[in-house]
């Protein structure tokens, strides 16, 4: 009889400290073991474990878990008895039933587990103190706060035995699922600084980037395989992330890989599912959710997948139908209620909404997110919400009568303009929320501060910063809006089934079509990366949405797929856009869409693009020159532009004139805030030559939406030679970028008075009088005048009497009342 395996089974011991020669054999094989099972060498593993016998029984059941032979790992682990860490067994058999759908077997375990740790837990080894924190993890099913007792017993063995990973890597993973990335992201990288290849704390670490939207995610987890194949959450991982670029062929591979190592990865089969949906296939769909059922019986975690893969690819509806069957298999599920709450807000029902959020905060107080959205609902409360029959605007009231002057109309356009285009309306108003500060936008996006976006669209639930919300001319808010509410009709008229990229580029050309200057435009930066081809292909453009390779990729993304749009339009006729929508409703994938709609393939819509491009920016191509990295530019232009600089510097206004000419010439159409026309503008007005000023200053106003400086500028030299009209459009340039001064509107309804605008005067009167006038009763004075210059006489008056009883004595308005009572209306009505 083996003297180790006989001890295991006659004496009582928590560890084997006085048979010490033979435990650190033991420890040997263990760590052998363990470091084939890390290399991805799971059957040599297996055999490994299995020579070593009865002692490492734990360390064979770990390794049959890898391998998916979850009925056989229970076996080994039940026989494990009082054998060398018995804990961790025992733990490993909580995890199974978990996995099983058994909680009540899974929370008895963890129970008694934390209860032993509890009474004397400073004497245990350090794997057996990680196995209290994998039972604490477990009690946290129902009772979030053993967290924290979770990450002490993690924080114990580490300090017991620093070279145990996985104690770090199961509190870095912690962490993560409880949202605190930074802490996260430190322990993955205590194991990184001594390990740089160990597997799990790179798949870790590329799980806090993806959380952080870092575009080297899938470089990270790719690592991570590359160190053990055989890691199957990596695979799974890097399934989901393909999953999200919308590259279902590759989703699918990453998946089955997942699943050939281990046959019962729940959320491989889930994302197995959601490609098969995807594709239209219910049959694999189905053939999916047995093999979950088989694995447990009521696989709300498969459903939280489908919801969470439906909700990224903006099918928010389609998100709350699958949150729902999860929630109905268990309605304690954090994750399952979290998915259903969040997307019924972004779907419009709010109340129904909010009452889950707040079950699932009920169960976890700590929910970061869950937190931030409940703490903005309550602040929502006192917004003011503007009922109209085609919009809900929801606005706080500090902004809400500018966003009823302003965005109302505007959005009242776009509707009629997006609605003809696509043929295809809302069946019911469009919500459209606007947010004084951006971390309470960022919240209502993702439910976190630090969304770096202006505006987000759930289909007909519109969220956006409100100007106050950034800088003053740091965006244009008519654009943004705009932009939004295009997707509206994107999404609603392909049943949310268009590509990430081309429902990103038909925004940014709608924005192009709806005024002059709004909307992206070419930059140095953006050629440059371009002629350096690190840009994407038509063929795998939403990459550079969802995975790009450096900061700028994304904004280029947008600019690049609306260019797309723009030439297909083109050489394709009108019609072809809202066709492809309808393909898209239909089910057709990209390369289905393009040979029906356009007859072409993806790798001929490549070349077409490319030939579009080299022929709509040939000159400025030419001239320059791509850098050693992205957003390094070097070439003609450049140069001319830098010299010119240096000779400003230098107050050599003649060669500076000469150098600003020279780039000007060489991309004639780049009609940027800092680009040629601004240099040469102010180099004319300081020759007092105001007409050339206001020509270079007009190609960069009607060419750049945040032109502020030049804007303001025009609008002096424009005043000063009293032309009016122009004033006028220049002012309501500069209200798009920054709406807040009460001056400004004042200024804007005096030339629009002036231009027999009385329509524009009342709106900029009113406008002033919301913001805060400096003079309120001279504003509203003002304002009753240009009504009475409108032809809306009952309105003066009224206007004016309400003067009148605030400030009887005011003469002015004594004056204009004893006016307006001899005028007769429009219509004979006094």
């Amino acid at each position: 009889m083996n003297i180790r395996s006989h001890f295991s089974r006659v004496a009582i011991i928590p560890s084997c400290a006085f048979l010490l020669g033979a435990c650190q054999a033991d420890a040997q094989d263990r760590s052998s073991i363990l470091a084939l099972a890390n290399e991805g060498k799971l059957e040599q593993a297996e055999s490994a474990a299995r020579a070593a016998g009865p002692t490492l029984a734990t360390t064979l059941g770990d390794i049959l878990v890898m391998r998916g032979q979850l009925r056989a790992a229970d076996s080994v682990y039940a026989s494990a008895g009082e054998a060398p860490l018995a804990r961790v067994a025992e733990v490993g058999r909580a995890e199974l039933s978990a996995r099983r759908g058994d909680i009540a077997d899974a929370l008895a375990r963890a129970e008694r587990i934390a209860a032993a740790y509890e009474r004397g837990g400073a004497q245990w080894a350090p794997e057996e103190r990680v196995a209290a924190g994998r039972a604490y993890v477990l009690l946290g099913l129902r009772d979030s706060r053993t967290a924290r007792q979770a990450l002490a017993a993690f924080d114990a063995a580490w300090a017991a035995d620093p070279s145990l990973f996985d104690a770090r890597v199961r509190a870095g993973e912690l962490l993560l699922d409880k949202y605190n990335a930074p802490d996260a992201k430190s322990s993955f990288a205590d194991v990184l600084n001594v390990e740089p290849a160990y597997p799990r704390a790179l798949l870790g670490m590329a799980r806090v980037q993806e959380f952080e939207g870092e575009a080297a995610a899938m470089e990270t987890v790719r690592k991570s395989l590359a160190s053990n194949p055989s890691l199957t959450a990596a695979h799974t991982m890097l399934a989901r992330l393909h999953l999200e670029a919308e590259a279902y062929d590759s989703a699918s591979i990453a998946a089955d890989r997942a699943l050939a190592i281990d046959s019962t990865a729940m959320e491989a089969w889930a994302l197995r599912g959601a490609v098969a949906w995807f594709a239209g296939n219910p049959t694999a769909l189905l053939a999916a959710q047995k093999r979950a059922e088989a694995l447990n019986p009521r696989p709300a975690g498969f459903f939280a997948t489908l919801a969470e893969t439906a909700v990224r690819h903006r099918r928010y509806a389609d998100g709350v139908r699958w949150a729902e069957q999860a929630v109905a298999l268990d309605s304690n599920s954090v994750r399952a209620l979290g998915v259903l709450g969040t997307n019924q807000l972004r779907t419009g029902a709010m109340e129904r909404g909010r009452a889950t959020l707040e079950r699932a905060f009920a169960i976890d107080p700590f929910n970061l997110w869950h937190k931030n959205t409940l703490d903005l609902l309550d602040e929502m409360k006192k917004f003011t919400v503007i009922e109209r029959e085609r919009f809900q605007l929801v606005v706080s009231p500090e902004d809400a009568a500018l966003m009823e002057l302003y965005l109302l109309p505007m959005l009242e356009q776009a509707y009629d303009t997006l609605a003809k285009r696509y043929a295809w309306k809302p069946d019911r108003p469009v919500r459209f929320e606007i947010f004084r500060r951006h971390a309470d936008f960022s919240v209502r996006s993702v439910g976190l501060t630090g969304l770096g976006a202006l505006g987000v669209s759930f289909g007909d639930v519109l969220a956006m910063d409100a100007p106050s919300a950034r800088e003053p001319g740091s965006f244009n808010w008519g654009s943004t809006a705009w932009h939004e509410l295009a997707h509206t009709f994107t999404l609603g008229s392909s049943n949310n089934q268009v590509p990430r990229w081309l429902s990103e580029g038909l925004s940014v050309l709608e924005e192009r079509r709806a005024r002059d200057g709004w909307g992206a435009k070419a930059s140095v930066e953006f050629l440059a990366a371009y002629k350096a081809n690190m840009l994407r292909p038509v063929s795998s453009l939403n990459d550079g949405f969802v995975r790009p390779r450096y900061p700028a990729e994304v904004q280029f993304s947008y600019y690049l797929a609306s260019l797309v749009c723009e030439m297909i339009e083109q050489e394709f006729g009108a019609a072809v856009l809202p066709a492809m929508m309808k393909a898209y409703r239909e089910g057709l994938e990209s390369p289905e869409v393009f040979a029906r709609t356009l007859k072409v393939s993806g790798d001929s819509l490549d070349n077409r693009f490319r030939a579009f491009m080299t022929k709509r920016f040939a000159k400025p191509l030419a001239a320059v020159v791509p850098g050693d990295g992205p957003g390094m530019v070097n070439g003609e232009f450049v140069d001319a532009m830098r010299e010119g600089v240096g000779h400003l510097d230098a107050q050599r206004t003649r060669e500076a004139q000469r150098a600003f000419e020279k780039a000007q010439a060489l991309w004639p159409d780049l009609h940027s805030a800092t680009g040629p026309d601004w240099y040469l503008a102010r180099l004319a007005l300081e020759r007092a030559d105001t007409t050339a000023a206001l020509t270079l200053l007009g190609n960069i106003t009607r060419a750049q939406e945040t032109a502020m400086a030049a804007n303001v500028l025009e609008a002096d030299l424009l005043e000063a030679r009293g032309n009016d009209a122009a004033l006028v459009k220049t002012l309501e340039r500069i209200i798009w970028m920054a709406p807040y001064s009460a001056s400004l509107h004042e200024r804007l309804a005096g030339a629009a008075t002036r231009t027999g605008l009385h329509a524009v005067a009342v709106r900029e009167r009113r406008a002033a009088l919301a913001i805060g006038a400096s003079d309120p009763l001279e504003a509203r004075y003002q304002l009753a005048d240009a009504l009475r210059r409108a032809g809306d006489i009952p309105a003066a008056r009224r206007e004016v009497i309400g003067m009148l009883e605030t400030a009887p004595g005011f003469e002015k308005a004594q004056a204009l009342l004893l006016q307006l009572r001899s005028t007769t209306p429009p219509g004979g009505a006094r």
